[in-house]
């Protein structure tokens, strides 16, 4: 079964694309040793995130185990996860690496 997304950390909230993907597609996303299937609700570019379970108004992004953000609106499963519904909070400046408090 070929992969459409991976997802790293058991508490990412995203998956990302590994090639272009398609409304309605039944995405196959492998979550460290498993595979979950996620039907997209949008078209999904290369290298894109779409999300993998509900996410609330304010919710923290999860990527890789890491917070890359925090969610402007509700965003149901299946959906693209980008600028239109996502605030970063590194470049803001909001989240310091371990590097920048040293």
């Amino acid at each position: 079964m070929a992969i459409d997304a991976i997802a790293l950390h058991t508490t990412d909230n995203v998956a990302t694309a590994v090639q272009d993907l398609k409304v309605g597609q039944e995405a196959a996303v492998r979550l460290n040793h498993d595979i979950c299937h996620i039907i997209l609700q949008e078209d999904i570019p290369y290298g894109h995130k779409f999300t993998l379970k509900p996410i609330q108004l304010g919710e923290k992004i999860f990527k890789y185990g890491q917070i890359i953000g925090r969610a402007t609106t509700d965003i149901g499963v299946g959906y693209h996860a980008h600028i239109q519904n996502i605030e970063s909070l590194r470049g803001r400046g909001d989240l310091k690496t371990k590097e920048d408090e040293s």
